[in-house]
Order: structure tokens, then sequence, then C-alpha cells
């Protein structure tokens, strides 16, 4: 059987009209359907479905999800008036977080260091404040507040201001008082009161010089001292030159046995009233002691003069020593001459006597 081309293209041009169609009358069938009529017929699959537009897959059923139901509450069980809160039981409550949940776990107790464990209550009314952290190295760890020393008789010399010190420096400072100075107010006849506290933690440079090297009242290793006072309300100033050389002596050689810095008067004009003391840590060991103990100030002469005594001759009749060389000589006393006599230039003399009086 022989068939030219036209007859080839006619022949398959007819089958592609056919299948289109075929197609549109599917998608007329399936929007024409009625719902009972479109459920039967997603039963079976769609003849001739070229453009995938057949009835969907039936999805799953989902299953009812099963909520599990509190356990009934025992018979034994205390009623819920009588419940104590969690934190009578020491458990934590809802809005306290458990201690022993990972990530929630309180953070440890700090350690107390020997030294505050050995400044007790005997010692020194001293307690504990958290640690500064300053800008640069300002603050410092372990520190306290001095409000006062508690001396071996139980009487309470207190510390005005109260002082912000590292234990280190506080117990230092407890001893020096309790060992050395109290021995020197006992020998003065009084006891002590109180103690001036000029300065102590100030996060500064040394002497308070913008850019010098941070002092040690910056670290909390310092402090500042004019004054003693006693009970009977005498008050040793450290740099009064009005206070006995010896008491500002035996001061001076007890602080500088006890700290590594001592500076006061002579060392530089920062420190002439007051007195630096710190416990700052050097190679081998080296330590600064800058204190001049001054003498005391000379009297200052009276303004008035001193009373003439009543043994005291007349000045009237005073000897002269011009009356004396003439006795000598046996020749007879010479007159003093007038006081308004006329000179042979025309002035007035002025008589010895005169004279005498106003040189005085």
């Amino acid at each position: 059987m022989s068939f030219s081309l036209p007859d080839f293209r006619r022949k398959w041009s007819c089958r592609g009209y056919m299948s289109a169609g075929a197609a549109m009358v599917t998608v007329a069938l399936g929007l024409v359907l009625v719902p009972a009529e479109r459920a039967e017929a997603r039963k079976h699959p769609a003849p001739l479905d070229i453009f995938g537009l057949g009835t969907p897959r039936p999805r799953a059923a989902a299953r009812a999800a099963r909520i599990p139901l509190p356990r009934p509450r025992p018979a034994e069980a205390p009623k819920a008036t009588d419940e104590a809160p969690p934190e009578a039981e020491g458990k934590p409550s809802a809005d306290q977080p458990a201690a022993d949940k990972p990530g929630e776990a309180a953070p440890p107790q700090k350690q107390a260091s020997a030294c505050r464990l050995a400044l007790t209550e005997d010692i020194a009314i001293a307690p504990s404040i958290p640690d500064i952290r300053g800008p640069g190295a300002c603050g410092g760890e372990d520190l306290v507040r001095l409000e006062a020393i508690v001396l071996p008789d139980k009487r309470k010399v207190t510390v005005k201001p109260a002082a912000i010190l590292r234990c280190t420096m506080a117990s230092a400072l407890a001893d020096w008082l309790r060992r050395d100075i109290v021995p020197l107010a006992a020998s003065l006849g009084s006891p002590i009161s109180d103690l001036d506290n000029f300065d102590s933690f100030e996060c500064r440079g040394r002497n308070r010089v913008a850019g010098a090297m941070l002092s040690e009242h910056g670290k909390a290793n310092a402090i500042d001292i004019r004054a003693i006072k006693l009970a009977n309300g005498q008050s040793i100033g450290l740099t009064d030159r009005t206070t006995s050389r010896e008491v500002r002596e035996r001061v001076l050689h007890s602080v500088c046995a006890r700290f590594s810095t001592v500076l006061g008067p002579g060392s530089d004009w920062y420190h002439e009233d007051h007195i630096h003391l710190d416990l700052a840590q050097r190679r081998n060991d080296y330590r600064i002691c800058q204190w001049n103990v001054w003498d005391p100030l000379p009297q200052v002469a009276p303004l008035l003069p001193a009373e003439r005594p009543q043994e005291a001759p007349p000045r009237e009749v005073a000897a002269k020593p011009e009356a004396k060389e003439g006795a000598d000589d046996g020749g007879a006393e010479t007159p003093p001459a007038p006081a308004d006599k006329p000179a042979a230039d025309g002035s007035k003399t002025r008589s010895h006597q005169s004279a005498t009086k106003k040189r005085r």
C-alpha cells in the first residue's frame, strides 16, 4: 500500500485533533459531574489524563492525640490547705529554679581567707564588703569596713570615719594600735578613744596627680592618720610640733617597724599635716620610712616689755659714768647742763638723762 507525504501529514493531524478533543471532553465531564458522581469517579483512574488533572490520592486518616490523665490522688495524701510551702520543706518554688538543674546551679560561696578568719570581733569591728572592681586596677579583694578596734580590755577605739581597707591592712592597723599605742596612751594617763582617719580607699593616682601611678589608696591598701584622741579629751597630733617630741618619736619607731611605707613631714609637701601608712609589696622587701620629727617651735617673744622690778633703783638717781669718773679724780661734780640751754649755733642741747630714757 502506497501513500504520499500529504496523506501521511493528514493522518497524523487527525490523530492530534482526536487526542485534544478527548482531553477537552474529559475536562468538561469533570466540571459537569455532580458531587455524588464525582466521588464515584475518584475510585477509578481518569482515562486520557494527559495534563495531570486526575483525581488526587486519598490522604491517610489523622489519628486522635491521646492526652494522659493525671493519676488519682492517694487517700493518705494531706489536704491542700495543710500543705507546706516549698520553701519550708527546702524545695525550690516555681519561680525559684532548682540548684540541681544543669545550667542553673547556684554560684559557689567564696571561701573566707585566713586573715578574715583571724580578724574576729574580739580584735576589730570590721564587716566584710563585696570586692571592688574600679577603673584600671582600682579596688581589690577581701575588703572590710573597719569601724572600730577592740582593745585587750574590751574598750573600742572608733575609727572616724570608718575606713575601707584590705583585710591584711586592717589587721596590721589593729595590731599596731593594740600593741604599741595602748602603752603609749597609758604613759600619758588616759586610754585611747578615737582614731582620726584622714583618708583610706580612694581610686586615684599618687598625691592626686593626674596621670600619676596608681596610689596604694586606690588598692585599699593605705590609710592616712592625723591624730590619736584620748578619753580625757587630749589629742596626740602626729605632725603637731607642740606635741612632745618623745611621744612623736615613739610613734615613728612603731609605725616604721610594722608598715612598708611611712610618709610624713619632710618626705614631700603633700604629707606635712598627716602620716601615710601602707603595706606596698616591693622587691627584696624594700621599706620606706620618711618622717622627720621636727623640734618644738620656739617660744614667741612677748610684744610688751617686762615690768620693772620693785627693788630696782629709780632711774633719776642712777649713777652715771661721768659722775663716777669725777669722784675718782677728787674733782667736784659738774652739774648737768639745763635742757633748754642754747648752744653756740643757736640750737638747744638735750640732756643726757632724757637721751638715756628715750634710748631704751
